[in-house]
């Protein structure tokens, strides 16, 4: 889809590229837990992450979810995620998920991917707003919302549970588009 720069590509979801997608999701299991837990709960194995990855293909098709992967051109290992999620075609609005492998923070990468695909949502599907949902101690992810244009709207007290049962508070951040 898209040269983020000389050493990373972006690119739709590809259900063929399962094994890849788990091995993602398995380096960073431990810290992906708490909030990218309906992921990490349906990749467990290899072959539950192949059902996944179907699930995630109708949904793709169906236009209710999407999933882009980012990629080390050099490796070609699937290092980033980003999606959209909870989409609401009425306004349209939806909300979007990242995270970034442990060993690329930091240094940008999730930052222009992130841009690259609000852009890409707006120009192409006319989205009206976009929202993240940040627990307030994630000051990484605070940071990449903001730099992209995202604003505090406020925080939402006892609004999600986590995958080791704690209910937190999180922190909505919009970034409406005219």
């Amino acid at each position: 889809m898209k040269n983020l720069s000389e050493d990373f590509t972006i690119t739709l979801f590809d259900t063929a590229q399962s094994d890849a997608f788990f091995n993602l999701i398995s380096k960073n299991r431990k810290r992906l837990e708490v909030f990218f837990a309906g992921t990490v709960s349906r990749t467990k194995t290899i072959n539950e992450t192949k059902v996944y990855c179907e699930d995630i293909k109708k949904r793709i098709e169906e236009k209710s979810y999407f999933s882009y992967i980012i990629r080390d051109k050099e490796t070609d290992e699937f290092i980033g995620l980003i999606d959209v999620k909870n989409i609401d075609w009425n306004v349209p609005k939806a909300e979007m998920g990242y995270f970034i492998d442990s060993t690329y923070e930091g240094k940008g990468v999730i930052s222009k991917a992130l841009k690259f695909i609000i852009d890409y949502l707006a120009k192409n599907y006319e989205f009206k707003k976009l929202l993240c949902r940040v627990n307030s101690e994630n000051v990484g992810s605070i940071k990449v919302a903001m730099k992209n244009g995202f604003e505090l709207e406020g925080t939402i007290r006892s609004d999600y549970r986590t995958s080791n049962g704690e209910i937190v508070d999180l922190n909505y951040y919009g970034r409406v588009f005219e």
